[in-house]
């Protein structure tokens, strides 16, 4: 379940979204599944028009507008709860059970009588765009004497909680946060998502210099879609710009190099230096090299994605006083668009043998890691960093535009960000797949053909499937199917255009695929989602609570915590 927290003043607007069509018509039968006793007595569960959304709206503000509480960021607390589409609907009395028990545990109740309630409501209007089933709760910070509601850290706890009600309702679990994977917004949904709040960020800061009079909400739907799709269309370079720094990362056997693999891509860099020093190097950011007359647009390796921040990278490399200072003098040359100061193995060809040296070298590796076990979740990190470096290494030299190799790579990718760096941060027996990758990053300059291309293909499928297997031991089901279909469909299209060019010269990487799999082994995973008993309605009062500003109590420091707010 997905919690997605955000705040306002204008309870009224949030209510008329909440019972209109919304942004592509996908709202039908909007009403209540859950609020406090006055509302749920009032409208029930009929369907709501603007009317009544005006009437819950007005009920909602009261507190605010009686007792005149400011709550900086905004009074209206709004979260909207989903599932996975593919976990089906759940039922009003289940929405309901999971609403109030979420209101209970974030401490917008009366917390057993120690303190007033929020006025709060659950609305139920149909599933997304994207078929996922939700609810939205409205909640007003402003409790019903005129004190604020304490809402320290309150994303992190949303989380936390969230991940605790999949538990005790049989939902499915969200396996990112639960073993602590994080990506930078390759699923299409999230990339959409962060693309409409910058694009409302950008057009209410042009609101506030003058440069636009209307405000977002008030724009029309077409033109908002449209400023999005833009947003969208600007931060595509992210993408592209990970898979390069990926691969240059991974091919690259220190920082030095890894700076002047980056650079012979056609990136410029720029990187960050510690307070109060000229040559120790913190962090990066990276930018395609514009067009005459073009701005570059900047990125952060952090931002690109939390394997690709320094600090991580520099995991992979080892770490001497030499290789520090001469990775110091190769940022510097960057920064200020300077000559190499040291060019080393990315301008040079690969001898023909090291292709069959480090291809038995990645056969002891896969050897080695069927010993290695699952719960060593940073060897496997690396593991998956690495592999997915290979392909990206690859993928940057023959795929003009990405393909199935790119699609491989940012499949692979997603298992090695992680939220916290690994505990084990160099395990040298993975520089084999470095090899491979400095390898493939060759193939356009001269390379081995497809036949030594397709062996080095067969040697990264048992990384994947290995990985594969580990994922399914953690139990991490949702990352073992994608890897699953990652086999059946990517690696299928690579392997089934190599054996064209192979066999008659003609055939593209981008070749259907073959009916059978690449690997049988890559079984679907059973779905292990459970379903709870649920807890019972409780039953209060419909006549809501009179608010008294002669009687509010006198300002306290709520803390939370043990942090003052």
């Amino acid at each position: 379940m997905i919690p997605n927290v955000t705040r306002g003043d204008r309870a009224a607007g949030l209510m008329s979204y909440l019972v209109g069509p919304g942004k592509t018509n996908e709202h039908t039968d909007p009403h209540l599944v859950a609020g406090d006793a006055a509302l749920m007595a009032w409208h029930d569960d009929n369907e709501l028009g603007a009317d009544a959304a005006m009437g819950i709206a007005n009920h909602l503000e009261a507190p605010r507008k009686v007792f005149g509480t400011q709550v900086p960021g905004g009074h209206i607390w709004h979260c909207s709860l989903s599932i996975s589409s593919d976990e089906g609907l759940l039922t009003d009395d289940r929405w309901r059970e999971i609403a109030e028990e979420f209101v209970t545990r974030m401490g917008f109740d009366d917390q057993e009588g120690a303190k007033a309630p929020c006025r709060w409501v659950a609305v139920r209007h149909g599933v997304s765009a994207n078929g996922n089933d939700h609810i939205h709760l409205a909640v007003n910070l402003v409790r019903e004497d005129g004190t604020k509601a304490g809402i320290y850290n309150d994303y992190r706890r949303s989380q936390d909680i969230a991940l605790d009600l999949e538990k005790q309702f049989g939902l499915k679990e969200k396996q990112g946060r639960l073993h602590g994977l994080a990506t930078r917004g390759y699923d299409a949904a999230e990339r959409e998502a962060q693309a409409r709040s910058r694009a409302r960020a950008r057009h209410e800061q042009a609101l506030t210099r003058g440069e636009e009079t209307v405000p977002w909400k008030l724009l029309p739907k077409t033109e908002r879609d449209t400023l999005v799709q833009a947003a969208m269309s600007a931060d595509q370079p992210r993408y592209e710009l990970a898979r390069t720094v990926r691969g240059c990362s991974t091919a690259a056997v220190d920082e030095a190099e890894f700076v002047r693999r980056m650079r012979r891509s056609g990136l410029i860099l720029r990187p960050r230096l510690a307070d109060g020093t000229h040559d120790v190097v913190t962090g990066y950011s990276v930018a395609k090299r514009p067009q005459f007359g073009e701005r570059p647009i900047w990125y952060g390796g952090g931002q690109l994605g939390r394997d690709l921040a320094l600090p991580r990278l520099r995991q992979g490399w080892t770490d001497t006083p030499t290789g520090a200072s001469a990775a110091a003098a190769e940022w510097t040359a960057a920064k200020r668009h300077r000559r190499a100061v040291n060019p080393g193995r990315e301008t040079e060809q690969p001898a023909p043998e090291l292709w069959d040296r480090y291809g038995k070298d990645l056969d002891r590796l896969a050897v080695k890691l069927r010993t290695i076990d699952p719960a060593d979740r940073d060897t496997w990190t690396q593991v998956a960093r690495r592999t997915a470096g290979a392909f990206a290494a690859w993928s940057n030299q023959v795929e003009p535009v990405p393909g199935p190799i790119a699609h491989a790579a940012d499949n692979l990718a997603r298992s090695a960000q992680t939220l916290r760096r690994d505990v084990d941060p160099k395990p040298r027996s993975l520089a084999s797949i470095g090899n491979v990758a400095m390898l493939l990053a060759s193939v356009a300059h001269g390379g081995q053909g497809p036949v030594a291309q397709l062996a080095m293909l067969r040697q990264l499928a048992e990384l994947a499937r290995q990985l594969h297997h580990a994922h399914q031991q953690r139990q991490q089901t949702q990352r073992a199917t994608e890897l699953a279909a990652m086999s059946r469909q990517d690696l299928n299209r690579i392997r089934d255009g190599l054996q064209g060019l192979i066999t008659t010269g003609t055939a593209a990487i981008t070749a259907p695929a073959a009916a059978s799999g690449l690997d049988p082994a890559l079984a679907a995973v059973r779905d292990t989602a459970l379903r709870g008993t649920g807890t019972p309605r409780i039953h209060r009062s419909p006549l809501p609570n009179q608010l008294d500003p002669t009687h509010a109590p006198a300002p306290v420091h709520e803390t939370d915590q043990g942090i003052e707010l």
